[in-house]
């Protein structure tokens, strides 16, 4: 019986053999937005961002990696239009990319300009569409949750002595956002509403000099509750199941 003949491999062809991990690898995480993302304000831990970051690379943790891309000032637009770069510029691996997106942005679209009746930095009718178009192109990348705005304090304001932040817009623009995410099933994390509902005493413990960015309690607060937060939790629990 004559024996199977071997297939015939050309010298030019390579076998690409597939890179699997001996273990789930951990996961990288981009947080893109604003100062909030940033962490301007928070003097002794750099932000929530930063503190999540810090709590993930723990030694009793896989190691999820955070890229902190905020920008002070940005809005939604702005975001909008760096997003696919910042992301395909991160991944650390070859031909890896992010897992995972995070956004928060919307707050410096809400102010009044020049004063307090004056017209909103981004009208709504502009906004909405803005809103639209970022969360779709994130969701074209990877999946992506959405922490949302924190409350300012409107007795600080004018910002800059030219930006007139409020609750009203402030609901406004957040509802669009939270409606956005809603039509996609992006979680949405309603900050302006979590703090509001803990009182005006608690939120301006939590707010800065300026009224308009958290203090180090601030971050603090928006940490915790950022980890109490499903889509979050569900990540903290894989950073510990991988580390064991």
């Amino acid at each position: 019986m004559q024996a199977p003949i071997a297939p015939l491999v050309s010298r030019h062809t390579s076998v690409v053999t597939p890179f699997r991990p001996k273990q789930p690898q951990p996961q990288r995480i981009i947080a893109i937005g604003d100062s909030v993302i940033y962490g301007y304000g928070d003097l002794s831990g750099g932000g929530w961002v930063e503190r999540l970051r810090r709590q993930w690379m723990a030694p009793n943790t896989a190691g999820h990696v955070v890229y902190n891309l905020g920008v002070r000032g940005d809005k939604v637009a702005q975001v909008c239009d760096r997003l696919e770069l910042e992301f395909r510029s991160r991944g650390e691996l070859r031909n890896r990319l992010p897992d995972r997106l995070i956004l928060s942005v919307g707050t410096n679209d809400s102010p009044r300009v020049g004063r307090a009746d004056g017209k909103n930095m981004t009208p709504l009718e502009t906004f909405v569409p803005q809103v639209e178009t970022l969360l779709d192109r994130a969701q074209g990348l990877c999946p992506v949750f959405f922490v949302g705005m924190t409350p300012v304090n409107p007795s600080k304001m004018p910002f800059l002595e030219c930006l007139y932040y409020n609750h009203a817009d402030q609901y406004q623009y957040k509802e669009a956002i939270r409606r956005a995410c809603e039509a996609r099933r992006i979680p949405f994390l309603d900050c302006f509403e979590l703090w509001l509902s803990r009182g005006a005493t608690w939120v301006e413990q939590r707010l800065g000099a300026d009224g308009l960015h958290p203090n180090d309690l601030g971050y603090e607060s928006l940490l915790a509750d950022v980890n109490q937060w499903q889509p979050i939790a569900q990540l903290s629990a894989l950073n510990s199941t991988m580390a064991s």
